[in-house]
C-alpha cells in the first residue's frame, strides 16, 4: 500500500485521546473504525449534505455492509492524525469508500468501507439515487460542494422558506408568521445550495435608507454551521450592496452572532435590544471606514 495524503481530497484531523490507548499507549485496533466513522460524518458536512435530512429527503439510509482494515503502523497517545476518505465507486445500491489514517504523511491504517443504500424500515436495498450519485461524483472530481445564486423572492422562495422555518421557527422558537414578510418581495436574496439543490444558507438585502443597505434573515442549516456558508452569503450581499452604490450597510445581529460580524468589519451601534424574543445588536459597516474584501 503506497497511499499518501495527496491521494485524497478529504482529510479530517483527529488527536488520539487517553481513553483510546492501551497500557503501551498504542491505540486499540477497534478505535480506527471510530476514527473513520467520525471522519465520514465530517465528509458529509464537507459536501454540505446534512446527513439525516439528506437521507430522509432521498427516502433511504446508508448501512455498513463491509468494513475491512489493514494495519501498517500504530498510532500513539496524543498524536495528531489525519483521517482520509474518498469515494472509490458507486454500484447499483452501494457506495465504496477508501479510507486511510495518516500520521505526518505516514500511512498507519488503510480501509475499505462499503455502504448499502436501503429502506430504513425494511432495510432492503434500494438504487442509489441519481442526484446523490451526481453530487458525490462531481465533488470528488473537483467541483465545489455548493453554488451561490443571487435573485428575487419569486425565484428563491420555494428553497429559502423551508430553511428559514427549520431554523427560525423550529429551532429558535420564533413565530412562524415572522419567518417571511412583505419585505421579501423587494429584497435581493442570496442562496447557497448543495449538490442536491437544497438551500443550506441564505440572506437578504433591503434598502434601509438612500445609500444604505440592510442585511437580514441570515440563516444556515444547523448541521452545517462553521463551514463558512454564512460568510459566503454575507460577502455576496455586501458585494451586491456595493454594486448598487451603497456607502453603508446596517443589520440586526443576534447576540450570539456579534463576533462573526465584528470579524467582517461591522461595528456595534447603540445598546443591545430584544427582537422576536431574542437579544440583538444593531451593527453597521461603512465602506469609507473599512476595507472588507468579498
Amino acid at each position: 500500500m503506497t497511499w499518501t495524503p495527496q491521494d485524497f481530497k478529504f482529510l479530517h484531523p483527529l488527536r488520539v485521546r487517553w481513553s483510546e490507548v492501551d497500557m503501551q499507549k498504542i491505540v486499540f485496533n477497534a478505535h480506527y473504525l471510530t476514527y473513520l466513522d467520525t471522519a465520514m460524518a465530517a465528509y458529509w458536512r464537507a459536501l454540505a449534505l446534512p446527513y439525516s435530512d439528506t437521507m430522509e429527503s432521498l427516502g433511504g439510509d446508508l448501512f455498513v455492509k463491509k468494513a475491512t482494515l489493514e494495519y501498517h503502523a500504530p498510532a500513539l497517545y496524543d498524536e495528531g492524525l489525519q483521517v482520509a476518505l474518498r469515494l472509490q465507486s458507486i454500484g447499483t445500491s452501494s457506495l465504496r469508500f477508501d479510507g486511510a489514517v495518516f500520521r505526518e504523511g505516514v500511512l498507519l491504517t488503510s480501509a475499505e468501507l462499503i455502504y448499502v443504500f436501503a429502506d430504513p424500515q425494511s432495510r432492503t436495498s434500494l438504487p442509489v439515487p441519481l442526484a446523490l450519485k451526481s453530487a458525490l461524483s462531481a465533488w470528488e472530481s473537483g467541483a465545489p460542494a455548493v453554488n451561490t445564486t443571487l435573485g428575487d423572492w419569486q425565484t428563491h422562495k420555494d428553497c429559502i422558506t423551508p430553511l428559514r422555518h427549520a431554523v427560525f421557527a423550529k429551532e429558535q422558537g420564533i413565530a412562524a408568521d415572522l419567518v417571511c414578510d412583505a419585505a421579501d418581495e423587494s429584497a435581493v436574496h442570496v442562496m447557497v445550495c448543495n449538490g442536491l439543490g437544497r438551500a443550506v444558507s441564505s440572506g437578504r438585502l433591503l434598502v434601509h435608507a438612500p445609500g444604505t443597505g440592510r442585511i437580514g434573515r441570515m440563516v444556515t442549516d444547523k448541521a452545517l454551521r462553521g463551514q463558512g456558508l454564512a460568510r459566503t452569503v454575507l460577502h455576496a450581499l455586501m458585494e451586491a450592496s456595493r454594486q448598487r452604490g451603497d456607502s453603508a450597510i446596517v443589520l440586526h445581529a443576534q447576540a450570539s452572532a456579534v463576533g462573526f460580524y465584528l470579524k467582517e468589519g461591522f461595528k456595534p451601534v447603540g445598546p443591545e435590544f430584544v427582537e422576536a424574543g431574542i437579544a440583538h445588536q444593531e451593527m453597521e459597516l461603512r465602506w469609507a471606514l473599512t476595507n472588507v474584501k468579498s
